[in-house]
Protein backbone atom coordinates (compact mmCIF):
# COMPACT_ATOMS: atom_id res chain seq x y z
CA UNK A 1 0.00 0.00 0.00
CA UNK A 2 1.37 3.42 -0.73
CA UNK A 3 2.65 5.92 1.63
CA UNK A 4 0.39 8.66 1.59
CA UNK A 5 -0.41 11.86 3.56
CA UNK A 6 -4.31 13.60 4.28
CA UNK A 7 -4.22 17.11 3.65
CA UNK A 8 -7.50 19.36 3.84
CA UNK A 9 -8.67 22.61 2.35
CA UNK A 10 -9.06 26.26 4.50
CA UNK A 11 -11.02 29.24 4.30
CA UNK A 12 -12.15 29.74 0.48
CA UNK A 13 -13.14 26.38 -0.92
CA UNK A 14 -16.98 26.72 0.74
CA UNK A 15 -19.59 26.37 -1.70
CA UNK A 16 -23.01 25.85 -1.62
CA UNK A 17 -24.05 22.44 -2.05
CA UNK A 18 -20.59 20.79 -0.60
CA UNK A 19 -21.42 17.07 1.05
CA UNK A 20 -24.64 16.90 -0.27
CA UNK A 21 -23.45 13.54 -1.86
CA UNK A 22 -22.37 12.07 1.07
CA UNK A 23 -25.78 13.28 3.34
CA UNK A 24 -27.32 11.52 0.74
CA UNK A 25 -25.66 8.67 0.48
CA UNK A 26 -24.32 7.92 3.91
CA UNK A 27 -25.34 7.19 7.37
CA UNK A 28 -21.99 8.52 8.70
CA UNK A 29 -22.76 12.02 6.99
CA UNK A 30 -26.05 12.36 8.60
CA UNK A 31 -25.28 11.29 11.56
CA UNK A 32 -22.29 13.63 11.53
CA UNK A 33 -24.31 17.10 10.19
CA UNK A 34 -26.98 16.11 12.73
CA UNK A 35 -24.97 16.15 15.67
CA UNK A 36 -22.78 19.19 14.89
CA UNK A 37 -26.44 20.79 14.16
CA UNK A 38 -27.59 19.87 17.78
CA UNK A 39 -23.68 21.14 19.27
CA UNK A 40 -24.16 24.35 17.20
CA UNK A 41 -27.42 25.14 17.05
CA UNK A 42 -26.84 25.79 14.03
CA UNK A 43 -29.08 23.77 11.13
CA UNK A 44 -26.00 22.62 8.74
CA UNK A 45 -28.23 21.41 6.18
CA UNK A 46 -29.81 24.81 5.69
CA UNK A 47 -25.65 26.42 5.78
CA UNK A 48 -24.28 23.47 3.59
CA UNK A 49 -27.24 22.81 0.75
CA UNK A 50 -28.96 25.68 0.40
CA UNK A 51 -28.29 29.32 -0.68
CA UNK A 52 -28.00 31.57 2.49
CA UNK A 53 -25.71 34.61 3.77
CA UNK A 54 -24.16 32.65 6.52
CA UNK A 55 -21.91 30.83 4.41
CA UNK A 56 -19.73 33.69 3.47
CA UNK A 57 -19.74 34.38 6.94
CA UNK A 58 -16.29 33.28 8.56
CA UNK A 59 -17.76 31.90 11.85
CA UNK A 60 -20.65 30.15 9.90
CA UNK A 61 -17.48 28.94 7.06
CA UNK A 62 -14.99 27.65 9.48
CA UNK A 63 -17.32 25.30 10.80
CA UNK A 64 -19.01 24.11 7.65
CA UNK A 65 -15.85 23.27 6.14
CA UNK A 66 -13.95 21.35 8.86
CA UNK A 67 -17.29 19.15 9.08
CA UNK A 68 -17.46 19.05 5.40
CA UNK A 69 -13.79 17.67 5.65
CA UNK A 70 -14.46 15.85 8.45
CA UNK A 71 -17.23 13.89 7.15
CA UNK A 72 -14.89 12.87 4.02
CA UNK A 73 -12.09 11.96 5.83
CA UNK A 74 -14.79 9.40 7.95
CA UNK A 75 -15.86 7.69 5.22
CA UNK A 76 -12.63 6.98 3.54
CA UNK A 77 -10.93 5.70 6.87
CA UNK A 78 -14.38 3.22 6.79
CA UNK A 79 -13.67 2.35 3.34
CA UNK A 80 -10.03 2.05 3.37
CA UNK A 81 -7.93 0.92 5.63
CA UNK A 82 -4.57 2.76 5.38
CA UNK A 83 -3.25 5.52 8.33
CA UNK A 84 -1.72 8.70 7.02
CA UNK A 85 2.33 9.18 7.54
CA UNK A 86 1.31 12.99 8.25
CA UNK A 87 -1.99 15.19 8.00
CA UNK A 88 -1.54 18.85 7.29
CA UNK A 89 -4.22 21.38 6.98
CA UNK A 90 -4.08 24.73 5.10
CA UNK A 91 -4.90 27.35 7.78
CA UNK A 92 -8.48 26.26 8.60
CA UNK A 93 -7.42 22.95 7.54
CA UNK A 94 -5.29 22.81 10.44
CA UNK A 95 -8.16 21.96 12.86
CA UNK A 96 -9.50 19.32 10.42
CA UNK A 97 -6.07 18.06 10.09
CA UNK A 98 -6.16 17.31 13.87
CA UNK A 99 -9.46 15.76 13.73
CA UNK A 100 -8.02 13.05 11.28
CA UNK A 101 -4.96 12.92 13.64
CA UNK A 102 -6.92 12.07 17.03
CA UNK A 103 -5.60 15.14 18.49
CA UNK A 104 -9.91 16.72 18.52
CA UNK A 105 -13.02 15.09 18.84
CA UNK A 106 -15.12 16.78 15.37
CA UNK A 107 -18.02 18.22 17.38
CA UNK A 108 -14.81 19.71 20.08
CA UNK A 109 -13.23 20.93 16.53
CA UNK A 110 -16.54 22.36 15.22
CA UNK A 111 -17.04 24.42 18.14
CA UNK A 112 -13.36 25.31 18.43
CA UNK A 113 -13.35 26.63 14.96
CA UNK A 114 -16.70 28.24 15.30
CA UNK A 115 -15.71 30.43 18.36
CA UNK A 116 -11.90 31.07 16.13
CA UNK A 117 -14.72 32.81 13.52
CA UNK A 118 -16.17 34.52 15.93
CA UNK A 119 -12.80 35.52 17.73
CA UNK A 120 -11.16 36.87 14.43
CA UNK A 121 -14.33 38.53 13.52
CA UNK A 122 -14.22 40.74 16.87
CA UNK A 123 -10.53 41.16 16.93
CA UNK A 124 -11.29 42.84 12.91
CA UNK A 125 -14.35 44.55 13.74
CA UNK A 126 -14.71 48.00 13.05
CA UNK A 127 -11.12 48.08 11.86
CA UNK A 128 -11.68 47.83 8.21
CA UNK A 129 -9.34 44.77 7.79
CA UNK A 130 -9.31 43.44 4.68
CA UNK A 131 -6.34 40.77 2.44
CA UNK A 132 -5.04 41.02 -1.34
CA UNK A 133 -4.03 38.16 -3.45
CA UNK A 134 -0.80 38.75 -5.28
CA UNK A 135 0.77 37.19 -8.26
CA UNK A 136 3.80 36.82 -9.70
CA UNK A 137 5.96 38.36 -7.63
CA UNK A 138 8.78 36.39 -5.33
CA UNK A 139 8.46 36.39 -1.61
CA UNK A 140 11.30 38.17 -1.13
CA UNK A 141 10.18 41.09 -2.96
CA UNK A 142 6.90 41.01 -1.30
CA UNK A 143 8.41 40.79 1.90
CA UNK A 144 10.62 44.41 1.06
CA UNK A 145 7.39 46.07 -0.23
CA UNK A 146 5.63 44.89 2.95
CA UNK A 147 8.48 45.67 5.28
CA UNK A 148 9.19 49.28 3.98
CA UNK A 149 5.60 50.10 3.93
CA UNK A 150 5.28 49.00 7.52
CA UNK A 151 7.96 51.40 7.85
CA UNK A 152 5.93 54.44 6.76
CA UNK A 153 3.16 53.56 9.09
CA UNK A 154 1.55 50.96 6.82
CA UNK A 155 -0.10 47.74 7.98
CA UNK A 156 0.40 45.29 5.85
CA UNK A 157 1.88 41.76 6.22
CA UNK A 158 2.51 38.33 4.40
CA UNK A 159 -0.54 36.15 5.13
CA UNK A 160 -0.37 32.96 3.27
CA UNK A 161 2.83 31.46 1.36
CA UNK A 162 0.52 29.48 -1.31
CA UNK A 163 3.11 28.49 -4.13
CA UNK A 164 5.99 30.46 -5.98
CA UNK A 165 4.68 33.27 -6.89
CA UNK A 166 1.40 33.27 -5.20
CA UNK A 167 1.14 35.16 -2.16
CA UNK A 168 -1.97 36.71 0.06
CA UNK A 169 -1.43 39.98 2.53
CA UNK A 170 -3.74 40.48 5.14
CA UNK A 171 -4.08 44.17 6.88
CA UNK A 172 -6.00 47.32 7.03
CA UNK A 173 -7.91 47.17 3.42
CA UNK A 174 -7.33 50.69 2.66
CA UNK A 175 -3.78 50.28 3.29
CA UNK A 176 -3.56 47.40 0.93
CA UNK A 177 -5.98 49.88 -1.73
CA UNK A 178 -3.63 51.82 -1.71
CA UNK A 179 -0.70 49.68 -2.32
CA UNK A 180 -1.85 48.02 -5.92
CA UNK A 181 0.17 50.17 -8.21
CA UNK A 182 3.13 49.98 -6.09
CA UNK A 183 3.39 46.01 -6.11
CA UNK A 184 2.21 46.18 -9.32
CA UNK A 185 5.34 48.23 -10.15
CA UNK A 186 7.34 46.01 -7.93
CA UNK A 187 6.82 42.84 -10.14
CA UNK A 188 2.97 42.10 -9.51
CA UNK A 189 1.34 40.30 -12.58
CA UNK A 190 -2.11 40.69 -10.73
CA UNK A 191 -2.71 42.23 -7.19
CA UNK A 192 -6.78 41.69 -5.97
CA UNK A 193 -8.01 43.17 -3.25
CA UNK A 194 -10.10 40.77 -1.62
CA UNK A 195 -13.89 40.42 -0.94
CA UNK A 196 -12.76 39.84 2.84
CA UNK A 197 -13.72 41.26 5.95
CA UNK A 198 -11.00 39.27 8.24
CA UNK A 199 -7.28 39.64 8.10
CA UNK A 200 -6.25 36.16 8.54
CA UNK A 201 -2.79 35.53 9.66
CA UNK A 202 -1.70 39.00 10.73
CA UNK A 203 -0.62 40.76 13.93
CA UNK A 204 -4.34 42.42 14.19
CA UNK A 205 -5.69 39.22 15.41
CA UNK A 206 -3.56 39.06 18.10
CA UNK A 207 -6.68 39.61 20.81
CA UNK A 208 -8.18 36.76 19.11
CA UNK A 209 -5.26 34.48 20.22
CA UNK A 210 -5.15 34.52 24.49
CA UNK A 211 -9.50 34.18 23.66
CA UNK A 212 -8.65 31.53 21.47
CA UNK A 213 -6.29 29.58 24.22
CA UNK A 214 -8.44 27.98 27.09
CA UNK A 215 -10.91 26.15 24.26
CA UNK A 216 -7.50 24.60 22.72
CA UNK A 217 -6.44 23.81 26.43
CA UNK A 218 -9.91 22.28 27.01
CA UNK A 219 -10.81 20.30 23.69
CA UNK A 220 -7.01 18.98 22.67
CA UNK A 221 -5.83 15.48 23.38
CA UNK A 222 -1.92 14.62 25.25
CA UNK A 223 -0.91 13.06 21.61
CA UNK A 224 -1.54 12.52 18.33
CA UNK A 225 -0.44 10.87 14.99
CA UNK A 226 1.65 13.47 13.56
CA UNK A 227 0.61 17.02 12.11
CA UNK A 228 2.20 19.48 9.76
CA UNK A 229 2.18 23.13 11.58
CA UNK A 230 1.39 25.86 9.19
CA UNK A 231 3.50 28.32 11.23
CA UNK A 232 7.05 25.99 11.05
CA UNK A 233 6.18 23.44 8.15
CA UNK A 234 7.36 21.04 10.46
CA UNK A 235 5.64 18.54 12.84
CA UNK A 236 4.34 18.31 16.31
CA UNK A 237 2.36 15.47 18.19
CA UNK A 238 1.64 16.59 21.43
CA UNK A 239 -1.00 18.95 23.00
CA UNK A 240 1.17 21.52 24.31
CA UNK A 241 2.86 22.15 21.17
CA UNK A 242 -0.56 22.43 19.45
CA UNK A 243 -1.33 24.97 21.73
CA UNK A 244 1.24 27.31 21.39
CA UNK A 245 1.19 26.92 17.55
CA UNK A 246 -2.10 27.28 16.89
CA UNK A 247 -2.92 30.21 18.72
CA UNK A 248 0.38 31.91 17.06
CA UNK A 249 -0.85 30.56 13.90
CA UNK A 250 -3.62 33.65 13.96
CA UNK A 251 -0.91 35.97 13.50
CA UNK A 252 2.03 34.29 11.71
CA UNK A 253 2.03 33.40 8.18
CA UNK A 254 0.43 30.19 6.82
CA UNK A 255 3.51 28.12 4.95
CA UNK A 256 1.84 25.91 2.84
CA UNK A 257 4.47 25.83 0.19
CA UNK A 258 6.89 24.92 2.89
CA UNK A 259 4.80 22.69 4.58
CA UNK A 260 4.42 20.22 1.17
CA UNK A 261 8.18 20.71 -0.02
CA UNK A 262 9.44 19.80 3.23
CA UNK A 263 7.83 16.86 3.93
CA UNK A 264 6.84 15.24 0.37
CA UNK A 265 9.87 13.09 -0.01
CA UNK A 266 8.03 10.88 2.99
CA UNK A 267 4.92 9.91 1.45
CA UNK A 268 3.73 8.55 -2.52
CA UNK A 269 1.11 10.52 -2.36
CA UNK A 270 -1.19 13.27 -0.88
CA UNK A 271 -5.28 12.97 -0.17
CA UNK A 272 -7.14 16.04 -0.07
CA UNK A 273 -11.01 16.04 1.60
CA UNK A 274 -13.02 18.06 1.53
CA UNK A 275 -14.66 20.29 -1.01
CA UNK A 276 -13.46 21.35 -4.27
CA UNK A 277 -10.08 20.37 -5.52
CA UNK A 278 -8.02 23.99 -3.99
CA UNK A 279 -4.89 22.04 -2.31
CA UNK A 280 -4.41 19.84 -5.06
CA UNK A 281 -4.06 22.37 -7.75
CA UNK A 282 -1.47 24.33 -5.33
CA UNK A 283 0.77 21.07 -5.02
CA UNK A 284 0.71 20.18 -8.77
CA UNK A 285 2.74 23.36 -9.08
CA UNK A 286 4.38 23.41 -5.69
CA UNK A 287 6.03 19.39 -5.84
CA UNK A 288 5.10 18.05 -9.22
CA UNK A 289 6.82 14.56 -8.42
CA UNK A 290 4.12 13.65 -6.12
CA UNK A 291 0.72 13.51 -7.09
CA UNK A 292 -2.80 14.55 -5.23
CA UNK A 293 -5.34 12.51 -4.81
CA UNK A 294 -8.76 14.14 -3.88
CA UNK A 295 -11.87 12.86 -1.69
CA UNK A 296 -14.98 15.13 -2.47
CA UNK A 297 -17.74 13.29 -3.24
CA UNK A 298 -18.35 9.24 -3.56
CA UNK A 299 -17.28 9.13 -7.50
CA UNK A 300 -13.64 11.32 -5.89
CA UNK A 301 -13.32 8.46 -3.50
CA UNK A 302 -13.46 5.14 -5.95
CA UNK A 303 -11.29 6.73 -7.88
CA UNK A 304 -8.81 7.63 -5.03
CA UNK A 305 -9.34 4.20 -3.47
CA UNK A 306 -8.39 2.36 -7.31
CA UNK A 307 -5.65 4.86 -7.38
CA UNK A 308 -3.77 3.46 -4.44
CA UNK A 309 -4.73 0.41 -5.24
CA UNK A 310 -2.61 0.33 -8.25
Amino acid sequence: MKKVAFIFPGQGSQSVGMGKDFFENSDIAKDMISKASVRLGINFEELLFEENDNLGKTEFTQPAILLVSSIANAIFKEKCDIQAEFVLGHSLGEFSALVSSGALDYLDAVELVHRRGLFMTEACSGGGAGMMALVGMSDEDVERVCEEQRASGKQVWPANYNMDGQLVLAGIKADLESLVDTFKEAGAKRAIVLDMSVASHCELLTSAVENLKPYLEEYLKEEFLSVISNVTAKSYTTKDEAIELLASQLTKPVKYKHSVSANAENVDAFIEFGNGIVLKGLNRKICKSVPTLNVSDFASLEKTIEALND
